[in-house]
């Protein structure tokens, strides 16, 4: 019997067009890198995350020709989106004015209670979900001092302070978000919050790294986070093409059992008995399957020695020879075809798999 996840129970919020809170699946969340007031470039980047398996978009907003821009970006994408605001409540305003489905805040650098006040005003008129972001990079002063370092502890209480005093304003359409490149911080900072509340949780490491060391991170922490039941939306954070964050975030999801959707690779270690690109087919098979909307394992094996073995776990795979390769279906041999041909019989079988 397969272990499954009991996640913890938090409140429901309406971002746009989608719902989180732990009755809804976990939503995959990543952002542009396109300058936002670039209209044409986000609208197109939003477009390709989107058919990735995007489901909520993040743009930064650091000026108010950014804020002006949401609307017009709002009318060429699906999801849902949200502004990143820092420093000017004015901006928060404006973003919301325009189109945005959740704002992005730290009340800490937005200033004065006045400038808060004025954003949950607009966020309530409008009944728009906040993020109540908190990073350890950013961790106030008396709370390093308090807890004599950046601690998980201190992450903590920043966020919920900062609840508390938007709840105190009259506001509790909220999501709370703290995070740390450090990982077993984070991991511990989520586990002490969500014994706190139970407003739905954005997860993820920031500031993880390039694509090997920040997937490397993001799978452990994220690993280690979800699998207690933590987290409503994520995102892999990585410095590379955003579209590489959503191919991440399906694969940490899928792999702990918290979505189903889309077709899992499995392929075997190189050895002396490879005799094919083993390493360049599980690419192309993992390329290939992107578009195939069924929720099956398929096994890519380099030799026909323990190929058909390896793969009795596998709904499908295909364990290469030397000039020709084996289709195996549920663990046996279905059929023997040219190397050449190996790819395309894969993805024929699968395009026909229902009939």
């Amino acid at each position: 019997m397969n272990e499954q996840i009991i996640r913890k129970k938090t409140r429901e919020i309406k971002i746009g067009s989608q719902v989180i809170g732990s009755p809804n699946p976990i939503r995959i969340q990543s952002m542009t890198n396109t300058q936002t007031e670039d209209v044409k470039s986000t609208i197109c980047q939003i477009q390709q995350l989107t058919d990735a398996g995007c489901e909520i978009i993040r743009c930064a907003v650091p000026t108010m020709e950014a804020a002006e821009a949401l609307a017009e970006i709002k009318k060429g994408i699906t999801i849902p989106l949200v502004a990143d605001i820092h420093f000017d409540y004015r901006l928060a305003i404006a973003a919301m004015e325009h189109g945005a489905d959740k704002i992005r805040i730290n009340p800490g650098n937005i200033g004065s209670r006045e400038k808060i006040q004025a954003v949950i005003n607009v966020a309530k008129e409008r009944k728009i979900p906040i993020r109540v972001g908190v990073n350890s990079g950013s961790l106030e002063k008396e709370l390093v001092e308090k807890y004599q370092g950046v601690t998980a502890e201190g992450l903590v209480e920043s966020a919920m302070d900062k609840v508390h005093m938007i709840e105190e304003m009259g506001y509790d359409n909220l999501v709370i978000s703290i995070k740390s490149s450090d990982v077993l911080m984070c991991v511990h900072a989520h586990t002490l919050i969500a014994e706190q509340t139970d407003y739905p949780l954005h997860v993820g490491i920031t500031e993880s790294g390039t694509i090997t060391s920040g997937n490397i991170k993001s799978a452990i922490g994220l690993g280690l986070i979800l699998s207690q039941g933590i987290g409503d939306t994520i995102r892999v954070s990585l410095t590379g093409d955003p579209i590489e964050e959503i191919k991440s975030a399906k694969m940490i999801l899928r792999t702990l059992g918290l979505r189903k959707e889309g077709i899992e690779v499995v392929s075997c270690p190189t050895c002396g008995r490879t005799q094919i690109d083993l390493i360049g087919l599980a690419n192309q098979v993992e390329d290939m399957v992107r578009d195939i909307p069924l929720n099956l394992k398929v096994a890519v094996m380099g030799c026909v020695v323990n190929g058909p073995g390896e793969a009795k776990e596998a709904d499908i795979g295909i364990a290469g020879g030397v000039g020709e390769g084996l289709i195996i279906k549920h663990g046996e041999i279905y059929k023997k075809v040219k190397e050449e041909e190996l790819l395309e019989a894969l993805r024929y079988e699968l395009l026909h798999w229902s009939e």
